[in-house]
């Protein structure tokens, strides 16, 4: 979805949310803009070290609500929501890939993979163009994949 000057949705959000984001000493992990039934939402995930809390997600909203009305850049009604990425945070934007380089990661792709399925989990040994390197917990096998192929790569804190 697009705004009047051509720029998407979450890309406006994401250049206001950012600076906000920072003068509150967090980042953004990510912005999505979507509907779930008649309803849409504004999600916006913030960050931190040593993880968000509540009061980091009521701040960041506060702070946000005013730009958003001053610049108006989505079109009718929409639900603000601010959140941490949690636990099992999906790794989207190439930061994130090599923020956890080593970490455990869990995987789904698309269409299964040959020999190994459509669900799996590695570590996450490399990061390079969208290509994304996992190797398995035995150290023994490795697999590249392009990140458009999979649903989701979240890391995986539950083992």
């Amino acid at each position: 979805m697009a705004n009047s000057k051509g720029k998407n949705t979450v890309s406006v959000v994401e250049e206001i949310a950012v600076p906000i984001a920072a003068d509150l000493g967090l980042r953004i992990w990510d912005v999505r803009y979507l509907k779930e039934g008649s309803q849409w939402f504004l999600r916006v995930f913030i960050d931190k070290d040593g993880g968000v809390d509540i009061n980091d997600c009521e701040n960041m909203s506060r702070a946000l609500d005013a730009p958003l009305d001053e610049l108006d850049p989505i079109a009718g009604e929409y639900i603000l929501e601010v959140s941490s990425p949690g636990i099992e945070r999906e790794l989207i934007r190439p930061e994130h890939f090599m923020q956890y380089i080593g970490a455990d990661i869990m995987v789904k792709m698309i269409r299964p993979l040959d020999g190994i399925g459509k669900e799996f989990k590695g570590v996450l040994t490399a990061y390079e163009d969208g290509m994304v390197t996992i190797t398995d917990h035995s150290g023994e096998n490795t697999v590249t994949i392009s990140k458009k192929d999979a649903a989701y790569i979240k890391l995986d804190d539950f083992d």
